[in-house]
């Protein structure tokens, strides 16, 4: 049995963080934890979730790097994060409710890192 870091609902779970990031680094230059409500709509329909904060992270990145210094900073990094959290496999259209607790392990093991990485910029 494979140890829960290597399964899909946590690193779906680290990617939801990276992306909820890049967004909160754009709108207020913070990154807010999510509440319950929006980690079981995400496990409910991850793709749908994905997809829209995958529209505007483009337009997300270059928000939050015009605020410069350290949101600019914390915007490269969570971009970077989401490339390289994207599975290099189809994502699947089912939800993860089955493995929520999983998904939302990986949520607060990156949401934990940035908070580590960037004191003052995570709530």
């Amino acid at each position: 049995m494979g140890k829960v870091e290597e399964g899909k609902p946590y690193r779906w779970g680290r990617l939801y963080a990276a992306l909820r990031a890049v967004q909160g680094l754009a709108t207020t230059g913070r990154v807010t934890p999510a509440t319950a409500r929006d980690l079981k709509a995400t496990t409910d329909s991850p793709r749908a979730a994905f997809e829209s904060f995958l529209r505007t992270a483009g337009i997300d990145v270059l928000a939050a790097r015009q605020r410069g210094g350290p949101v600019a900073e914390a915007a490269a990094v969570a971009f970077a994060d989401v490339a390289r959290l994207i599975p290099p496999q189809r994502m699947d259209r089912e939800n993860i409710t089955t493995g929520a607790e999983h998904f939302r392990q990986g949520y607060e093991a990156q949401l934990a890192e940035y908070r580590k990485t960037w004191e003052g910029l995570v709530d």
